[in-house]
């Protein structure tokens, strides 16, 4: 089933990546009995509601080597570590403020062999690093997100995409997007995906000032 659903949507996944990704389920499994990191009624749809969720940024846009992206609340590793075990020759800088969530996502990373991923127990803020871009899930409202990174990011674009963020979010953002001030674009993941959990997904993108 994994296999399957994953190998729908990237269908040119490799067998390391395909055995990475089908570690998964028996390593949140572990980890949310001692941490919870993942809602106890989402652990048995890992596959869709966290992993393909996350793969949605990569709908939008292929990292490529070399670029650095941070993940802003990465909480048990979403959606960092499915964009990492996609895009290996990308540098992925998972961040969370909450220590516990942050052992987890450690631990995950060391047992699939990513080497492509830092994890910090740090805030936003804190950060001093330069980024491409910075992804996200529903961590907070857009106009409280943007401030927190801010000037974090290169001056330099090489994607189709300039730099900036790819949030992912669900449900009617006019409100959130109108107070927030900020020019968006929006990418609706039930364009790429037809599970029904994607009717009201979206990826929004935001174009930085640099």
């Amino acid at each position: 089933m994994t296999s399957d659903l994953l190998l729908k949507y990237f269908p040119a996944l490799t067998a390391q990546q395909l055995q990475q990704f089908n570690r998964l389920p028996e390593l949140y499994s572990f980890w949310n009995n001692q941490i919870n990191v993942v809602s106890r009624k989402d652990i048995d749809l890992l596959y869709e509601r966290h992993v393909l969720h996350s793969l949605g940024i990569a709908k939008v846009i292929s990292f490529l080597p070399g670029e650095m992206v941070l993940d802003v609340g990465t909480g048990g590793g979403f959606p960092g570590i499915p964009l990492a075990i996609l895009f290996p020759d990308t540098q992925f800088h998972l961040v969370d403020s909450i220590g516990k969530k942050i052992k987890v996502v450690q631990e995950v990373t060391k047992a699939i062999g990513l080497k492509n991923v830092k994890v910090s127990h740090i805030r936003a803020e804190q950060i001093d690093e330069k980024f491409d871009f910075v992804v996200s899930r529903a961590v907070t409202q857009l106009k409280d997100f943007y401030p927190w990174v801010r000037g974090k990011f290169n001056k330099t674009s090489k994607n189709v995409l300039p730099n900036g963020i790819l949030y992912l979010k669900g449900g009617d953002l006019s409100q959130e997007i109108n107070e927030s001030g900020l020019k968006v674009q929006q990418f609706y993941l039930k364009d790429f995906f037809q599970e029904e959990f994607f009717e009201t997904k979206q990826v929004v993108y935001i174009k930085v000032d640099l």
